[in-house]
């Protein structure tokens, strides 16, 4: 079944069929291969999205869509703006604050580009070039999918089974992403020097940064109630994303009132399009997976890496190296639907901690969003700026090059990701 299946895919995926339907097909044709009944299609499709912490991705995103929708973008650029000052690349530095924040916020990349890029964007492009500018948008939006809440981290914790919690994989999340927003700052600032771009920012004032502290410190909150619940144990990462949901109506119709009635069926909309095609990732799958189960390709693919190696860093080395290739043509949510499933449990035969591996794993898929040629955050930014992809990526290869680095600082230095997860109890 197992070469039926990876063919039919390939052919498919290659025809630029949606990745979904070329997954349900292949799994057809698996099927088919292997003389088994095709009402095991249904059954595991069924199973696989039948699942409670699932629920989470669209609570999440709903969640998202609404902060969005209730204003808070302009809030929080004014708290950005408050603590940056008058700098070189200050609007760049207003950028990534704002996208640090707002990734504590919605947890998936895409949908924090569209905001920042849609609202940042026009302001920017009067002091830098638009490519600059939408370069520096998208590495802050791509802060989304690394500090909590994650998406991300959700499907892949789901994929993983019982190796790996999401709570514990939020938290191995928090210092790499500090040390990404520091670094990006950093570049930011770097290339704007070099560029001779114009200093942009206003003087820091103490009574200034207390007042748009204040404006947004009920957004501020929201992440820390929400991760924090579900770290602390109150409550589940699906309970934890309906408390958001119900925290961001509470802001929008209270706090910054400009959420109204007539948004609340877009907003839904949106969350559930982006969650059906999550969704249907998982469950077209879950048949390819089953069938990868039958043909015992995982103990397959276990034993002849441990032929090839024994070292569990050149087995985490050569997965790395097979991720930067799989984030350049292959959906991120597809990949982990297709990958964790069977190198998540041979990384554990290793000996591999299961937090270190599962946030390396989806690091390296989330900088994959920004690589050509099918990097969903490129387009994102590409339509929103209305520029080619050529000129997008002279200003966002330091970006992409600076978070390859900050992954290998992270496997050459583990504590990087799991001190935190581990200090915490997980």
């Amino acid at each position: 079944m197992t070469p039926a299946i990876i063919f039919t895919f390939l052919g498919f995926a290659l025809l630029r069929m949606p990745l979904a339907f070329a997954l349900g097909l292949a799994s057809l044709v698996g099927l088919y291969v292997g003389g088994m009944d095709f009402s095991v299609l249904p059954q595991r499709m069924m199973h696989s999205v039948n699942s409670f912490p699932l629920m989470a991705i669209p609570l999440f995103m709903l969640a998202g869509e609404l902060m969005v929708a209730a204003g808070i973008l302009q809030r929080l650029v004014d708290f950005a703006n408050s603590l940056i000052g008058r700098v070189h690349g200050g609007l760049a530095h207003v950028a990534i604050v704002a996208g640090m924040v707002l990734a504590a916020v919605s947890g998936a990349a895409v949908a924090s580009a569209s905001a920042l890029g849609s609202s940042l964007v026009p302001s920017m492009r009067q002091q830098y070039d638009t490519g600059y500018s939408s370069a520096v948008v998208a590495s802050a939006a791509n802060l989304g999918a690394i500090i909590p809440p994650s998406n991300a981290m959700i499907v892949y914790a789901l994929m993983a089974g019982s190796s790996v919690s999401v709570g514990g994989l939020f938290m191995a999340g928090v210092v790499p992403g500090i040390v990404l927003a520091l670094g990006f700052m950093g570049l930011a600032s770097f290339i704007a020097m070099r560029r001779r771009y114009p200093l942009a920012g206003g003087t820091i004032g103490l009574r200034h940064v207390l007042v748009q502290t204040w404006r947004a410190l009920p957004i501020l909150l929201m992440p820390i109630v929400v991760v924090g619940g579900i770290v602390a144990g109150a409550f589940t990462p699906t309970e934890g994303a309906a408390i958001a949901v119900v925290y961001a109506l509470l802001i929008g119709f209270f706090v910054t009132r400009q959420l109204r009635l007539s948004d609340l069926p877009k907003a839904m909309f949106n969350a559930a399009v982006t969650a059906a095609m999550v969704g249907a990732l998982i469950a077209f799958a879950s048949t390819m997976t089953f069938a990868f189960t039958i043909d015992l390709i995982p103990m397959q693919l276990t034993a002849w890496l441990q032929g090839v190696t024994s070292d569990p860093m050149v087995f985490l080395l050569l997965v790395m190296a097979l991720l930067i290739g799989v984030g350049m043509f292959i959906e991120s949510n597809a990949a982990y639907i297709m990958l964790v499933p069977l190198l998540a449990p041979i990384a554990l035969a290793y000996g591999i901690d299961p937090l270190l591996f599962g946030f390396l794993f989806v690091m390296n898929l989330v900088v994959g969003m920004m690589t050509p040629p099918v990097g969903v955050l490129l387009f994102v930014m590409c339509g929103i700026s209305r520029i080619s992809l050529n000129e997008l990526m002279k200003s966002a290869w330091p970006f992409i090059v600076f978070q390859y680095a900050v992954l290998a600082v992270c496997i050459a230095f583990p504590s990087i990701v799991t001190w935190l997860p581990r200090a915490l109890g997980y």
